[in-house]
């Protein structure tokens, strides 16, 4: 009988290397002589190629995450760079995420700052090595102290500020605020948005964001403790459509909203289900996050001068606009 312990579990450094392996055997035609090698070799013969590696705190599986990658591969593609993409909700493992990037030696980074103290250091190492680093999606209070070229991405205040004033329209009184990452600094800011601008009362809830059986429970015990709560916001398409389930669950009059959509969220729209989204358009963040690391390699350009971010929301999405939109979320690229 084979009492030997089984082989560990892949490294995030060998995950990352696997990943820029694959790319390059498939896009720049290396041999299979290992990712280091490989993507040496590919230099040396003059191929001219950028290699960029693109860091989220997307976890696997999260539709969000898939849009933010298709557009930043449809800009690798037009822009002839080798793509690398890794994501870990742990921020330990994002940070090592973005360490092993610079230990490849890659000519650009894309990262995101949903945990801003805890990218400091592996994106200070990365200046150090005179790798250009952008941000996207989160952190837009932080990248400018981060050191980071630009941004793109939607101001999380401004558009929580903008529900607020919608749900104020549409004659809201107790709002439940949804947050299912906490300490999230976009997910924070934008429940205070709500709460700032949002004339009834708003109070947040913190769920496990990783177990829906137990987000769907937990909205659903506290919309039957409170009756008046009459609107659920929450931060991702996902927990909208749990949020849905959880009204049902409890019986409850209280409408759905939330930021951020899939198909399956402009679907939800399109019945009535959910009142509306606010679009910060994923797919277009990965797009000029990849396209400006190009753009700053053979053209010196930086979008809004390192100073200012480059906005791509807010947006809402209703009844009045789900069949246009829908169109664009069917193909997978909103």
């Amino acid at each position: 009988m084979n009492t030997a312990p089984p082989p560990p579990a892949p490294s995030a450094r060998s995950r990352l290397a696997a990943l820029a392996a694959a790319v390059c055997l498939l896009t720049a035609g290396c041999s299979a002589t290992g990712p280091d090698d490989a993507a040496g070799d590919a230099r040396d013969a003059g191929s001219g190629r950028a290699r960029v590696a693109l860091v989220t705190h997307g976890g696997d599986g999260d539709a969000f995450w898939d849009l933010v990658r298709k557009g930043a591969e449809a800009a690798a593609a037009k822009d002839g760079i080798d793509l690398t993409y890794a994501g870990d909700a742990d921020p330990a493992g994002q940070a090592e995420l973005i360490r092993d990037a610079v230990g490849d030696g890659v000519d650009g980074l894309a990262v995101t700052l949903a945990k801003p103290g805890a990218m400091k250091g592996p994106v200070a190492e990365a200046r150090e090595a005179g790798i250009p680093v952008v941000g996207l999606n989160s952190g837009m209070d932080a990248w400018r102290s981060a050191g980071l070229l630009e941004y793109f991405g939607q101001d999380e205040g401004v558009a929580g500020r903008a529900v607020g004033d919608k749900l104020d329209a549409l004659g809201a009184e107790h709002t439940l605020c949804v947050i299912h990452e906490r300490g999230n600094v976009a997910l924070e800011a934008r429940c205070a948005g709500v709460k700032k601008t949002f004339g009834g009362l708003t109070e947040m809830l913190y769920v496990e964001g990783t177990d829906m059986a137990a987000v769907r429970d937990a909205v659903a015990a506290r919309l039957r403790q409170d009756t008046r709560i009459d609107e659920v916001v929450t931060n991702g398409a996902r927990y909208a459509l749990t949020a849905v389930r959880s009204v049902r669950d409890a019986g409850s009059g209280a409408r759905v909203a939330t930021f951020d959509l899939d198909k399956d969220l402009v679907a939800a729209v399109k019945r009535g289900d959910v009142q509306f989204a606010v679009d910060q358009q994923p797919y277009l963040q990965g797009y000029l996050a990849v396209d400006a690391l190009w753009l700053y390699r053979t053209n010196g350009n930086v979008s809004g001068g390192g100073t200012q971010p480059v906005l791509t929301g807010p947006a809402f999405v209703t009844k009045a606009n789900a069949d246009a939109v829908g169109r664009f979320a069917a193909k997978g690229t909103r």
